[in-house]
This record gives structure tokens, sequence and C-alpha cells, in this order.
């Protein structure tokens, strides 16, 4: 097994993974059980008198006390059949562990994936292409599992049924497991040097190209009204026929790779049984007659398991690359983090002591040895040239970003790891592309709080302060009324309402709005800011820092810092 596949197995995984592998053994004994019980019907059929003399069979007779072949013939097909019928329902049942373990793993991996990613912060996420990481956690575990694992235990329960057939082979008659072993070997050594390397390249080809679909269509239904009006429909639609044709390519090229496990299997055995036809008109006698029997029982069963190898193993091979992105799942970092309610009660003043900033990526500090004080119910505007650091500014207060240098003081409480999250509690915040998730009006302003516990009256005061309830009213089903994917039913202006009352509802101690109004129209921007008055007016204890670049959206600040 690859070093990369077992770091990917979590341990407790591992460790059930041990039961699972004991299921398997047990379902490839009954396999071989259901082989064995078919030689004895055999013999009676190539030997109608019964088994020879001093046989197995002639022994069980003897000690049942059976004189008639006929009536002795239907016991053994009928307990034969009644074995049959034991074992599959067996195999059923133990199938089902490892059924649930590999689902079971697959939902442990993927939301592993994601709260990996998740947890990498705001800089990876902006810095990730959003089709690829969704494809990761919705695809790639699944493929993973359904087509890397399972195909895996496929081959180990093939595996041990193929070993328990060959050694009961040697055991019977060492010629006729020297002939099985004749047909097998060749076929399965010639079948991995011909595909080891071709199939997982495809693999690896099929990826990317399904990457690349997936961008292009999510970039098509983003970007529709830019496409549409330069006329990009055509250059975008060729682009998602030449990643199709790709892909089409690929998938025939694996076709055909699939169907050689069936030819290559069919071609030997059809040699082996050459072989036996040849040797029986040589030297004919039932004893050849009976190994050629046993032959064409065990081979029957035996090519099928080759070939169940040889398939699952190309499956792993092609689905080779889901473990270059399932390495990247950090184990160490995936405790459930608890959001608890608590709170900073903030009562005095917020202070930047020295604050810098770098990103990684960058030679340079975005912000550098910047230092400002709030004071609680105060109105700071900060303005300043695109680029300069504002947005920058606001992430490292809402505790998103951490200042390389430099430190965020509350109340003379220094902010930390440890108590980032009460912080975050007592902040409001409105970004200038406000989320929205699809749903109704009153879950985006709840966003974040239990759908079961709401507080209508606090729900009916921020719906007022921010401007909401005449839009509202003009509803058919008011404040349920649902919004479609990412706000698309909805003006600027009403998202960014919706915005302020989420921000609200959390009944915050300080509200920051990035830039809130800067895409709206004069007359909507007007709009917004006299809502934002009118929240300052009724709360005095409300902070408020704002980034804008507009002096109208200012005018309503005690400070403007202007950042350079």
């Amino acid at each position: 097994m690859e070093r990369e596949f077992w770091d990917i197995i979590p341990q407790s995984y591992r460790r059930r993974g041990i039961g699972v592998a004991l299921t398997i053994f047990l379902r490839a004994l009954l396999n071989f059980v259901g082989v064995a019980t078919l030689l004895p019907v055999l013999m009676l059929l190539l030997n109608p008198e019964g088994a020879k003399p001093n046989g197995l069979l002639d022994t069980i007779r003897q000690a049942l006390g059976i004189d008639s072949d006929t009536n002795f013939t239907i016991i053994v097909c009928g307990l034969a059949l009644c074995v049959i019928l034991l074992k599959n329902i067996s195999v059923i049942r133990l199938y089902s562990f490892e059924r649930d373990y590999i689902f079971s793993l697959y939902k442990h991996l993927s939301k592993a994936l994601y709260a990996t990613y998740y947890r990498r912060g705001l800089h990876f996420i902006k810095h990730s292409n959003s089709t690829i990481l969704t494809r990761n956690i919705n695809s790639v575990c699944l493929i993973f599992v359904s087509g890397y694992l399972k195909p895996f235990a496929t081959i180990l329960g093939e595996g041990l049924l193929l070993v328990l057939v060959v050694a009961t082979l040697v055991w019977f008659n060492p010629i006729v497991a020297l002939l099985a072993i004749s047909v097998i070997l060749p076929i399965g050594t010639l079948f991995y040097l011909l595909l080891r390397r071709n199939i997982n390249n495809l693999g690896k080809q099929e990826n990317e190209l399904q990457r690349r679909k997936s961008r292009i269509v999510a970039e098509t239904f983003r970007g529709y009204a830019d496409i549409e009006i330069s006329g990009a429909y055509e250059l975008m639609s060729k682009r998602f026929d030449e990643a199709m044709n790709d892909i089409i390519s690929l998938r025939k090229r694996h076709a055909t790779l699939a169907m050689l496990p069936q030819m290559f299997t069919e071609t030997g055995l059809m040699l082996g049984l050459i072989l036996f036809v040849v040797v029986n008109l040589i030297l004919p006698n039932k004893e050849v007659a009976l190994m050629f029997g046993v032959f064409a029982v065990a081979t029957i069963r035996l090519i099928p398991s080759l070939r169940a190898i040889m398939t699952n193993w190309s499956t792993i091979r092609f689905n080779r690359f889901t473990l270059d992105t399932l390495k990247d799942i950090e184990y160490d970092n995936l405790e459930d983090v608890e959001y608890s309610d608590t709170r900073i009660n903030f009562s005095d003043s917020i202070e930047l002591r020295n604050i810098s900033f770098k990103f990684d990526d960058s030679d340079s500090n975005t912000i550098t040895d910047f230092s400002l004080s709030v004071h609680k119910g105060e109105h700071i505007g900060i303005r300043g040239a695109s680029g300069i650091g504002k947005t920058t500014l606001f992430n490292i207060l809402l505790g998103l970003y951490r200042p390389t240098s430099g430190e965020i003081v509350v109340d003379g409480e220094i902010l930390s790891e440890a108590n980032i999250r009460s912080w975050q509690n007592s902040i409001g915040y409105v970004p200038q592309s406000v989320f929205i998730t699809e749903g109704s009006i009153l879950e985006n302003i709840v966003f974040g709080h239990s759908i079961d516990n709401i507080d209508y009256n606090r729900i009916n005061e921020v719906i007022e302060v921010a401007d909401l309830k005449r839009f509202i009213d003009t509803l058919p089903e008011g404040i349920n009324t649902k919004i479609s994917e990412q706000g698309e039913n909805l003006s600027g202006g009403q998202r960014q309402r919706i915005g302020i009352a989420r921000a609200l509802y959390k009944n915050c101690d300080i509200l920051l709005l990035d830039e809130a109004t800067s895409s709206l129209d004069g007359k909507t921007e007007e709009s917004i800011n006299t809502a934002i008055e009118r929240l300052s007016n009724s709360n005095n204890a409300l902070t408020i820092i704002l980034i804008a670049h507009r002096e109208t959206t200012l005018q309503y600040c005690d400070r403007i810092i202007t950042l350079e």
C-alpha cells in the first residue's frame, strides 16, 4: 500500500479498517466455499454411479446409509444449492461493513478537507480558485473512496480468493494448479507492464480537464452580463467544447483499456482449455476428464477474480491523482471549534498599537507601524487611495488577519487566539458587497443565529433602523420572501440594508462599514447614509468605524483618518 494512501486515512479509520479487512477475508472464505461446493456436483455428473470407492463422497454416502445413486445425487445437489444461497446472503451481510466504512470515510474526508480550507483563513480563500476548492471537497473525496479505496478492497478480497483456490488446486492435483498458474501469471504480468503508467497519466489529465470545464461553467454564469454584452459567449462555448472533446478523448482511451482485462483473461482461459483437450485426446481416461472438470470449475471462478483484480487495479491507477489533493488535509488542526456566544463587553477604547502587516507572498508591508485609538461611542472615518491598505486594516480589526507585528488592545486586554471569538461576537460588519445566502430575508438577517430562537422584537427594530420596512411591506410573503442565489433579485441598496440589519441584530458594540455605499448610486447612497445617521443618533454608545472615499459618507464622523 502506498505511503501517501496510508497517511490520508485518519487514525480511527485505520483501526476500523482492520475489522473491515477481516470481513473481506471472511467473504473470500465464503466465496471459496461456494466454489468448493460445485466440486461434489461435478464429480457426480462425471461419475453418475457415485464417487470412486473409498472417496470422500462414497464415505459420506455410506455414513448416511443411502443406496440409491439418484437419491444421493438429488441430496448432494439440494445441499449444494442451500450452501450457495446461505453463502450469498452472508456475503451481502458482510459487505455492509465495507460499504458503511467506505461512505463514513467519504463523509469524514469531505468534512476534513472543507474544514482544512476554511481554517487556512481569508488570505488562502481569496487567493484560491473557488471552483477547484469546491470540486475537491465535493467530487475528489467521493472519487477517492469509490474509485481508489473500494477497488483496493475488491482487489484484496479477490486476491485472497485466488490464493485459496490455487492452494486447493495444489493440494488436489499439482498439475491442474500449475496449469492454472501458467494461465494467470503471464496475463497479470503482461497487463501490469503494458498499462501501469498509461492509466495513471490518463487520470491526472482528466482531473485537470474536469477542473478546467468546471471553471469555464462557473465563469460563464458568474460573468453572464459581461459575456453577453461583449459577445464573448462564442469564445466561452468554444473553450467548453474543447474541454469536453479532450475529456471524451481521454474517456474513450480509458474505455478501450478497460476492455483489455476481459480480452486477456478469456484468451488465457481458452488456451488452458485447448491444452486440456489436447491432453485428453492423447491420454483419454476418466482421471483426465475429472482434472479437466476441476480446472474448468476453478478457472470459471479464477478468471472473473483475475479480471476484477486487473480492472480495479486500473481504476486505482486512474484515480491516483486524488492522493495529491487529500494529502492537504491538516488533521492536527481539525478539532471542532466551539463558537460560544461570550462577548468582550466593550466599555472604553480600542487601541491599535504599532500595527504592521505583510502578506506571505509580498516583499513589502501593506501596513507599517500604524497606531490608532478609538473611544466608545466615537464615529471614525478612514479614507485613502485604492490599494493603500484600508480593507486590510479592517480585516486585522475583524481578526481575519493576524498582524505581523504590533497588537490590538480592547479595554486594556490584548486580542489573541484565546479571545478573538469573543471579540468577533461584539462586532457588526457590513462589507462593500454583502454576502447573501440562498434563503429568506429573515434567514439572511439572523444569519449565524438559530432560526428556531428568533427575537422578533429585535427583528422589527433593526428592520426599522436599516430602512427595510417599506421594501418588505411590498413583498407578498414579507420577511419570509425567498432570496435567489447571491441575492440577484435584490438591488444594491437592499443588499446593503440587509447587511446593516444583520450587523445590528447581533446587538453589536462596534459597527465596521467597509465602503458600504461606494457601489451605489447617489440617491441610494444618500438613503443608506441617512440610515447610518439615524442609527448613530439612536444609539450614542455604538462605536462606528467606516471606510469611504466620498466626503458625503464621512460627514457624520467625529474624526477622519487618512491613510497614506
